[in-house]
């Protein structure tokens, strides 16, 4: 695997704690990534220029993290056709629940897919991102397989 196959955005600096959660995972998925700030609404031109552009670079999964309104993940969506992971982060008087909704709760015809709120999500979108890679990187399903047996051995050994 070569090149950058996933894109990781957040509206801010202050979202890099949870998003690095997305990058340890798939950097250990030996996964090509690049992380970006850019907002849905402070730089939209900028944002929707930066999604129309990734299918064109070879990117293949854009992972999105957003509090509040949590419009990244949806204005991205409109900008490619490039499956699109949202990231709801905890943020303003919520604890990310208003995020969760605005992630998960896109008009039909621009999907985003959702999973749950901060760093356990974080790890999940990575995870998924793997998971859509590997239906045609056979190498990548060898590696989830080991990673679950893992995981599975883990709670086992208690």
């Amino acid at each position: 695997m070569s090149g950058i196959q996933v894109a990781l955005m957040m509206g801010s600096k202050n979202d890099a704690p949870v998003v690095d959660e997305a990058v340890k995972m798939l950097d250990a998925f030996g996964i090509g990534n690049e992380v970006k700030v850019l907002s849905a609404h402070r730089t939209p031109k900028q944002t929707a220029e930066y999604a129309e552009g990734l299918a064109g670079r070879g990117v293949k999964v854009v992972i999105c993290a957003a509090g509040g309104s949590a419009a990244l993940a949806g204005t991205v969506a409109a900008h490619t056709q490039i499956p699109v992971i949202g990231i709801p982060l905890e943020s303003m008087g919520f604890n990310g629940l208003d995020a969760l909704l605005s992630t998960i709760q896109m008009p039909p015809g621009v999907p985003v897919a959702g999973v749950g709120i901060g760093k356990p999500g974080a790890k999940n979108a990575a995870l998924i991102a793997v998971r859509i890679l590997a239906l045609s990187e056979p190498g990548l399903l060898k590696k989830l397989e080991d990673f679950s047996n893992e995981q599975a051995e883990k709670i086992l050994k208690g």
